[in-house]
């Protein structure tokens, strides 16, 4: 009997590749991309690549294809955040009287979210909690089928972690993906000690490769990449309060890797360059106004009713990506990289538009890329 993923080799695909964004409880957000993406015929899904929480949804998605086809994929996804919402009941980290009644998605007032964030400036995650524990490592390694992944061909996984001791990004492919090294991709060192793997410590993702996309990119002549962002680029004003200098930096930091590679794209398509990746088909789906209206703080917040806005928010973006540009799947990038960077092309620089590979600047970069994940 066909699966699901059998059908859609057979009604004229168009395969896309993803691109995770991490953010804490903020990935319940690409649930609802991923959500409303799996319900749409003829997209397969080929290759994902995912960082802390996207890569939590990485390994979700693609074990869930692989078990269930697209719907498998789906319930999978739902069991995996109601379950996240369940292990955050006895959270400290609760939105406080002034937010709940507001409405307003952030933990700035929260007593414990406060305490916790003093506390960590001065005592280390090695002395509050010296065993790494961590409750969604047991939700991870309850429901994803490592050994299936590792031996599988279907679909291309890639997680990015952060390397302590080098400060460069590791990225763990099929074949060497784990539940450590989803926990790697997700360690943030104010809460979290480092993870050992085969000796190596690693720490969130987030700070090299959130998410790589040079994974993605590589080989692939034709083909759409989806960025699921979650992290907004661009903020007009300038922050003024402590509390918003430290979201803003927040912001920026877990933006900076995705921005060098999409500048390094950007860059090559400029010079005229027809390197690896430059035919690739770039799509960006985001949060809008509703997700750049929360604070950084709320990443922590994984209440269970934050967790389904979260969701559906996502579902209703997609939705609106769709209906705008759905026939541009195959056919025309839909991401404005000048437009997202605010910027114009200098006089005498070339439109960006699909070019075919040859070496050039883009393909050095890329391998430059992977010989320092060690790929």
């Amino acid at each position: 009997m066909a699966t699901e993923m059998d059908v859609d080799t057979v009604t004229n695909p168009r395969p896309l590749r993803l691109a995770l964004q991490g953010g804490g409880a903020h990935g319940a957000f690409t649930w609802g991309v991923l959500d409303r993406l799996l319900e749409e015929p003829g997209l397969p899904i080929e290759a994902v690549s995912g960082t802390s929480a996207g890569a939590m949804n990485a390994v979700v998605l693609a074990d869930g294809l692989l078990r269930g086809g697209r719907q498998g994929a789906r319930d999978a996804l739902a069991a995996f955040w109601q379950g996240v919402g369940k292990a955050a009941a006895l959270s400290p980290f609760r939105r406080g009287v002034v937010d709940r009644l507001s409405g307003r998605a952030s933990l700035d007032r929260s007593p414990g979210f406060l305490f916790f964030d003093g506390l960590s400036r001065y005592v280390s995650p090695y002395d509050l909690n010296p065993l790494g524990l961590n409750p969604l490592r047991n939700l991870v390694e309850q429901q994803v089928d490592f050994e299936a992944l590792n031996g599988s061909e279907a679909i291309a996984v890639h997680v990015t972690a952060t390397h302590v001791h080098t400060g460069l990004p590791r990225i763990f492919s099929n074949g060497a993906l784990s539940v450590d090294a989803v926990m790697a991709s997700a360690c943030l060192p104010q809460l979290f000690p480092a993870v050992e793997i085969e000796g190596e410590a690693y720490w969130d993702g987030g700070y090299t490769g959130n998410p790589s996309l040079f994974p993605l990119v590589e080989g692939a002549e034709e083909t759409d990449l989806f960025i699921v962002q979650i992290n907004p680029i661009r903020r007009d004003g300038v922050p003024h309060s402590a509390r918003d200098i430290i979201n803003r930096v927040n912001e920026i930091t877990f933006n900076a890797s995705l921005v060098k590679e999409l500048a390094a794209i950007q860059g090559a398509r400029r010079k005229d360059c027809d390197a690896a990746g430059a035919g690739v088909r770039l799509h960006r789906i985001h949060g809008g106004p509703a997700a750049e209206a929360q604070s950084a703080s709320s990443k922590l917040d994984a209440d269970e009713r934050q967790l389904a806005r979260l969701c559906e928010l996502g579902r209703g973006r997609t939705e609106m990506w769709l209906r705008d540009h759905r026939d541009q799947i195959g056919a025309a990038s839909t991401l404005d990289l000048d437009r997202l960077f605010g910027v114009r092309p200098a006089a005498g620089l070339p439109a960006l538009r699909p070019q075919r590979p040859r070496p050039g600047l883009l393909a050095g970069f890329f391998r430059r890329m992977r010989r320092v994940h060690g790929g």
